[in-house]
């Protein structure tokens, strides 16, 4: 009943939304998103690459973006299942199913910009991840990685000491092995999900991205941050197609749709993270947001608490795929100073709005 309600909605929006699409496109690809109108995704990547479609393919094809046709963990099975052609998820939102995604999760205390970490995530993934097929079901065209996730809170929190029993939000991967040893009592929901549970008293915090301050309201309701450099944690995306979708389009299409996809999609997700981080700092000061950062001795406790984290997902999540794990790390720590080095995505060629 679930299946066919959201189903239902979601063919009668897209019913209705396809007939403003371009007169001149031969495909339209239905876009399922979520994250609210403000989001990077919906103003920054969404419309830049229905413009880099376009002109890959002389307008033959190009999106149609659709909101609210079902929450953030039901994306990959929206798709799947072919109610939509496309959409982004979050791997964390489906506990079990995506282990290998934790591989650029875990925390480097170190500062790297989400457009190289994506980069190198995508090169590692074509590299080591691909062949294990986590992703059945749906066509990978591009992947992502967001911000430093940092620990919010209604009340202050200085130290990692004050996160200690805390009731907060968590959303799955190394976040949640990050706040267990931290803890903290996690309580899985979706970002979309944290303001109406923090305003009702249901969480005392998060642990989300700088960009959620504005994205998803965090600033109105946990507007004291504990951040660590380069974050407790980061977090994995995927852009993923529906493979009948896929195959309809002319191989050509396809061809030319993909130029501008794979490593270039994945570097426009992170540069729309990094993008919105950055623009949420500003929004923050109109919040009185509290900024703290985390002392050197608990920073060296944390490093301590979370050292095991990459062994123990080489020992079971990367050798239960068939994956060499301490190869694949390796390519992506190698990947990351590469692409740490390399020019970003060129202002000009990325369409922001407000």
């Amino acid at each position: 009943m679930k299946k066919l309600l959201i189903g239902l909605t979601a063919a009668a929006a897209i019913t209705g939304s396809a007939i403003s699409g371009s007169a001149m496109a031969q495909t339209v690809i239905q876009v399922s998103t979520w994250g609210g109108p403000n989001h990077g995704v919906n103003t920054i990547v969404w419309p830049t690459w229905k413009q880099w479609i376009e002109e890959a393919t002389d307008g033959r094809v190009t999106l149609n973006v659709n909101h609210d046709l079902g929450p953030p963990p039901a994306q990959m099975e929206i798709v799947a299942d072919g109610i939509a052609d496309a959409t982004w998820i979050f791997h964390g939102h489906m506990a079990g199913r995506f282990q290998l995604t934790q591989l650029p999760e875990f925390p480097t205390f170190e500062e790297f910009t989400s457009e190289a970490a994506a980069a190198a995530y995508w090169r590692t993934h074509q590299a080591y991840l691909a062949d294990a097929n986590e992703h059945r079901g749906v066509v990978v065209v591009g992947l992502g990685m967001h911000g430093p996730g940092q620990a919010f809170a209604a009340d202050e929190i200085t130290g990692l000491d004050d996160l200690r029993g805390k009731r907060m939000r968590v959303g799955g991967g190394v976040m949640n092995s990050v706040a267990e040893k931290l803890g903290i009592v996690g309580v899985a929901l979706p970002p979309t999900g944290v303001y109406e549970a923090a305003s009702q008293g249901v969480v005392e915090g998060a642990m989300l991205t700088i960009e959620a301050l504005r994205s998803f309201r965090l600033a109105e309701v946990t507007p004291n941050v504990l951040t660590v450099p380069g974050g407790f944690y980061r977090g994995s995306f995927a852009i993923v197609v529906n493979p009948d979708t896929w195959n309809s389009i002319d191989e050509a299409d396809r061809n030319a749709i993909m130029e501008v996809s794979g490593e270039r999609l994945s570097r426009l997700f992170g540069y729309m993270m990094d993008t919105h981080d950055e623009r949420a700092v500003g929004f923050s000061e109109d919040y009185d947001v509290v900024f703290n950062q985390i002392s050197d001795a608990d920073l060296e406790r944390l490093r301590e608490l979370t050292a095991d984290l990459p062994d123990e997902w080489v020992r079971t999540a990367a050798s239960n795929r068939g994956v060499d794990g301490e190869a694949a790390l390796a390519h992506f720590r190698q990947e990351l100073a590469r692409a740490s080095q390399e020019p970003s995505i060129a202002p000009e060629t990325v369409e922001v709005r407000p």
